[in-house]
């Protein structure tokens, strides 16, 4: 008899399990349960669709559910619930096309994703406050902008969203109030970032509101203003984007054990405490690649990656999932902001590091070559072993080089063999010595 391999939830980590298992191991029946309608979708476009750049949300969608049918051969059940797992029985408990019925598994990938936070606000459920987390919130933020035409927009939180919807709005002509309760936007990025981040966005128009905590939204039945500090203001729509919580209880309820993070606990090949268990997405903890201990940063290549190897493990040929280092870069008007690795002193010292960091301004080509534009990096190590712990990037061009960052962290690469790395020049592209290789020559004497 064959092997079933069945996967809970149908996004970038389900569908890129069983995608790879099928292809490895034609024989290997596939099912995948999907509560939702949609499946492989592209949820970091979902801020571009809003702007008007994404003309139709079935862009976004980068395989089809009958494509995963037809062509790959997944039994892919969408509008289908697992509302209960059973390690010990190996089954999950179904409820579907108005029944519940029972569906027995040799491998189990728990790919649940995560949730909108919705904070204690009041006023929540009014018309026209949002949060924005998948396909079918994306197009109830379009068709109100569509059908309202408001005039002014609240957005609560400072991160990804926050900014990519700041610039989303202002691009349909709405007048944006960003809301953060901490001193600053993006505060995973660091202050060298933010400071950027936010003078450009006021540039833009954007109104920011730092060190600003929201309590709430008013309004008879469509929100009106927007309240905070024992104040308020007009809002004719309102997004909440304060972060997202990993969809765990399914799991928990099932004695799959959670790590000090909320997320589900994984070893290297995604396994959980039941060995025929796995766990990947937005749902799951992974190993943070300087630290060496579990951490939670939901973002898509994590995601697509751990799915893909989890398949080909179950398939017969074990694959570690990788490490993460949180790499990520963010948007904002004609700006770019990137991160990765540790690129906080204070979360590096809780690491056991000694961390030491500097930051450079350099243009981003040859200074006689047209175009260019000042890019701002910023390089911590640790002072002991002079092993590169993280870095942010941010300027008008050139922020993916962040990516040469965290190829360095991956390797476990110290500032001195960063330095010496043989990167590419020509006029158009930067300078002779790239703004990270400038960056760690004077990280390098700093340490020294």
């Amino acid at each position: 008899m064959n092997e079933t391999f069945v996967v809970v939830g149908g996004d970038a980590a389900g569908m890129s399990a069983a995608s790879k298992a099928k292809r490895a191991n034609p024989e290997m029946d596939v099912i995948v349960f999907e509560k939702g309608e949609w499946v492989s979708y592209a949820a970091c476009g979902m801020p571009y669709y809003v702007k008007g750049e994404v003309e139709d949300l079935d862009d976004l969608v980068a395989v089809t559910p009958e494509e995963f049918r037809e062509e790959r051969d997944v039994d892919l059940r969408t509008g289908h619930e697992v509302v209960g797992i059973d390690p010990e029985t190996g089954t999950v408990t179904v409820e579907g096309d108005g029944e519940t019925f029972e569906q027995s598994y040799d491998h189990l990938l728990v790919a649940t994703g995560a949730t909108a936070i919705e904070p204690p606000f009041d006023g929540l459920d009014l018309d026209g406050v949002f949060t924005i987390h998948d396909m079918d919130e994306a197009d109830a933020i379009e068709n109100y902008v569509t059908e309202r035409s408001p005039d002014s927009a609240a957005i609560v939180g400072g991160g990804y969203v926050g900014i990519e919807l700041a610039e989303a709005l202002s691009a349909r002509g709405v007048d944006v109030h960003l809301y953060e309760m901490l001193p600053h936007v993006l505060q995973p990025f660091g202050d060298a970032v933010a400071e950027v981040v936010e003078d450009h966005l006021r540039e833009q128009g954007v109104q920011l509101h730092l060190d600003t905590a929201v309590s709430g939204f008013d309004g008879a039945e469509r929100v009106e203003r927007v309240a905070f500090d024992d104040q308020s203001r007009p809002a004719d729509v309102a997004i909440v984007g304060v972060g997202v919580e990993p969809n765990a209880d399914l799991a928990a309820d099932a004695g799959i054990e959670l790590g000090e993070t909320g997320a589900i606990a994984t070893d290297e090949y995604g396994r959980t405490n039941h060995g025929n268990v796995y766990a990947a997405g937005d749902c799951a903890e992974a190993r943070h690649v300087v630290t060496g201990e579990p951490d939670h940063v939901p973002l898509a290549l994590t995601a697509n990656r751990a799915g893909r190897a989890i398949g080909q493990t179950v398939a017969g040929d074990p694959e570690p999932v990788g490490g993460i280092a949180g790499t990520a870069i963010v948007k904002a008007f004609g700006l770019g902001a990137a991160r990765t690795g540790l690129v906080d002193e204070e979360q590096a010292r809780e690491a056991d590091f000694d961390p030491v960091s500097v930051t450079i301004s350099a243009p981003s080509r040859a200074h006689y070559y047209p175009g260019g534009d000042e890019l701002t990096v910023t390089l911590m190590a640790d002072h002991d072993t002079g092993r590169l712990l993280g870095g942010t990037v941010v300027g008008r061009e050139g922020a993916k080089r962040i990516d040469t960052v965290a190829t360095a962290l991956t390797a476990g690469m110290t500032v001195p063999e960063l330095r010496n790395a043989d990167l590419a020049y020509a006029p158009p592209f930067s300078p002779v010595w790239d703004p990270v290789l400038t960056a760690a020559k004077v990280l390098e004497g700093r340490l020294e």
